[in-house]
């Protein structure tokens, strides 16, 4: 029998105010960006990724809150989503800082930009040793490789043993990967609103969105560097990802068919309803921030990422997820935890009942944070 816990909270989404869901969706496109930039740089040497490729030397661009303590038993590793990066206590402000459930008065606290990322490391973006970007010449690269490219940051900060590694999304899988790789280097593992392997959907979602960058004719086959590039087929790919991103019921409540700035149709081929000016802002503002390689580079990775066994795994597990979410559904989180319960591992899932889609794991601070904080302190 699965141990499943659930949160009976059925009547929650009937409670809420309009203004409250939509305060709660504004706040879903608001990131905290750093005041300052405090990334760190660590050069780990060059890597052999797992499809067969080579990178001559790999940069991961860090940033840590808190202090180490003297056995070294504080440390966290959170693992960000496939548009995240390294200032966790921005994207994932409800969970981590001062007082939060990933407490950095409390946990020496490191965040990262995955291997393959655009914000610091080494990724499509990043010079070769020609001088050139690598764009097209970059390697394909899997979950696995970005944990391999944390690892040795972890040696690099003298780290014997993360106290727990957490992410969500493409951050669980990567937390997932740790129990499964380095099962000596974590003592528990959250993994929030993910999976065990992609669906045949939620590679289409992908898919889908990889083409609209490469039928850009700015795409230039990934060697675009030296102009504008495919910001109109990135841009279109962040769309299909807000449509996955939130649920049915956020839609509905925010925009139903509102009309954007006007009081009939104009029939002129024009912005017409509230959710096209979303949408089209979402885009847009995405390709100020994302190199479109990259896009490319880590949906290719997540959907690659499959996890059948966590026989080697030496933690205890944590697995949520979300009752509004359709793009991870529950039942993956459900899965990963039947995994961890037929390989003997320690494990608990709870399914939260909230109506914001799959970006419930970055709003939700205090249902997740009850949990965490219980977690921890096991």
């Amino acid at each position: 029998m699965i141990d499943w816990e659930l949160h009976e909270n059925r009547g929650r989404f009937a409670s809420l105010m309009a203004d409250q869901l939509d305060d709660a969706l504004f706040q879903e496109n608001e990131r905290l960006d750093a005041i300052v930039d405090d990334r760190q740089y660590c050069n780990v040497g060059p890597m052999h990724v797992r499809s067969g490729g080579q990178l001559d030397t790999v940069t991961i661009a860090y940033e840590t809150w808190g202090d180490l303590n003297s056995d070294q038993s504080n440390a966290i590793l959170v693992c960000h989503a496939l548009s995240g990066d390294s200032h966790a206590i921005g994207w994932w402000d409800r969970m981590v800082g001062p007082g939060k459930a990933i407490d950095t008065e409390k946990y020496f606290v490191v965040g990262t930009n995955v291997l393959g990322g655009c914000q610091g490391s080494t990724g499509p973006a990043s010079l070769a040793s020609d001088g050139k970007p690598y764009g097209s010449r970059f390697p394909v690269i899997q979950v696995e490789d970005m944990v391999e490219a944390q690892y040795r940051l972890m040696q690099s900060l003298s780290i014997q043993q993360w106290a727990m590694v957490a992410g969500g999304s493409m951050g669980g899988m990567q937390a997932i990967c740790w129990a499964a790789q380095h099962p000596n280097a974590v003592r528990k593992v959250w993994c929030t609103a993910s999976s065990s392997a992609h669906s045949a959907m939620q590679i289409g979602f992908n898919e889908a969105g990889r083409q609209a960058i490469l039928r850009d004719p700015q795409f230039q086959n990934g060697d675009y560097y030296d102009g504008e590039g495919p910001i109109q087929g990135l841009s279109v790919a962040r769309m299909l990802g807000h449509l996955s991103f939130l649920s049915e019921s956020s839609f509905a409540q925010k925009f139903g068919r509102k009309l954007q700035d006007k009081e009939q149709f104009s029939f002129d081929g024009s912005i017409e309803f509230a959710v096209e000016s979303y949408l089209s802002y979402q885009g847009d503002k995405f390709t100020k921030r994302f190199d479109a390689n990259s896009f490319i580079a880590l949906t290719r990775a997540i959907d690659y990422y499959e996890i059948k066994s966590l026989e080697s795994a030496q933690c205890e597990f944590l697995f949520t997820s979300f009752d509004s979410d359709w793009i991870y559904p529950s039942h993956q989180s459900a899965e990963l935890h039947e995994l961890a319960q037929r390989a003997g591992k320690t494990s608990r899932y709870v399914e939260i009942s909230l109506p914001w889609g799959h970006d419930a794991f970055l709003l939700d601070g205090e249902n997740q944070g009850k949990l965490v904080k219980e977690f921890l302190s096991d």
